[in-house]
């Protein structure tokens, strides 16, 4: 049903400190599209898009980001799934015990005190353009991360009720953690919950964004230079992969960036 991640929406108050802030984070000029009462910044990426919202007058949109605003600050709002028939999607979901509201070309989707929205995708979208080294630059998200308190509710909603596609199962002690990787086109869904805290039925959370690298060296000398406050390049948990963490990226979303290697991107 679902074909992959079609974008991520983060929402701020401030869109013009936003828009800069992530054009020098990815190193990509955006696509700007004012509209129902929003401003809306698009980076198209090779495998998704990221979508910067905030409020700018009276209209549908603009009135949604505000209360989002109001009620959760600014942060990942909304993940967007590509699927071939909304509606047929729309309905298979809300028959799977989901809310479900369509809207327009889109269905949208609140699950576990988070918000979701069915999607035919960016049709026709390309590549943003690169600002300097192609190398140096973000091409495309390796994962998005959700917290949650109750992970075998998660199994159930993103697996058996999303549809999404569950590669591993892993509980780290040494962590003190449990993971649920979900594969979601070209990226990776993951869910994460504490084995430390007691199992709540509580909301659902969004965590941050892993956006790959090609050169994590050229990249971080990139985001230093632009003026992130940046730690240093280092081994990922994952063998094979380097990461380093972006600690102070726009909007506040948890960020790192991690060069896979080719056999990785592809399993």
């Amino acid at each position: 049903m679902i074909r992959g991640l079609d974008h991520v929406a983060i929402a701020v108050r401030d869109f013009d400190a936003a828009v800069d802030g992530y054009r020098r984070l990815l190193g990509r000029e955006p696509e700007l599209e004012p509209r129902d009462g929003a401003n809306r910044a698009w980076f198209h990426l090779a495998n998704m898009a990221l979508e910067v919202i905030a409020p700018s007058g009276a209209g549908p949109a603009g009135d949604r980001v505000a209360a989002r605003l109001d009620f959760g600050g600014e942060g990942v709002w909304i993940a967007a799934f590509q699927v071939d028939d909304v509606a047929a999607a729309g309905q298979l979901l809300s028959r799977r015990g989901l809310d479900v509201e369509p809207v327009a070309s889109v269905a949208r989707v609140k699950a576990a005190g988070l918000d979701f929205v069915l999607t035919p995708g960016r049709i026709g979208a390309e590549l943003s353009p690169v600002i300097g080294a192609e190398a140096a630059s973000v091409p495309s998200l390796d994962h998005i991360v959700v917290h949650t308190p109750n992970p075998d509710r998660a199994l159930g909603l993103y697996g058996a009720k999303f549809g999404l596609d569950l590669r591993l199962d892993r509980a780290n002690e040494q962590w003190g953690a449990r993971q649920l990787f979900f594969r979601c086109g070209g990226a990776v869904f993951e869910v994460g919950a504490s084995l430390k805290a007691p199992v709540t039925d509580e909301p659902d959370r969004w965590g941050g964004l892993a956006w790959r690298v090609i050169d994590p060296e050229a990249a971080r000398a990139r985001m230093a230079a632009a003026g992130f406050n940046v730690s240093a390049v280092r081994k990922g948990r994952k063998p094979g992969t380097s990461t380093f963490t972006v600690r102070d990226a726009p909007a506040g979303v948890p960020t790192i960036m991690i060069q896979q290697t080719p056999q990785m991107e592809a399993a």
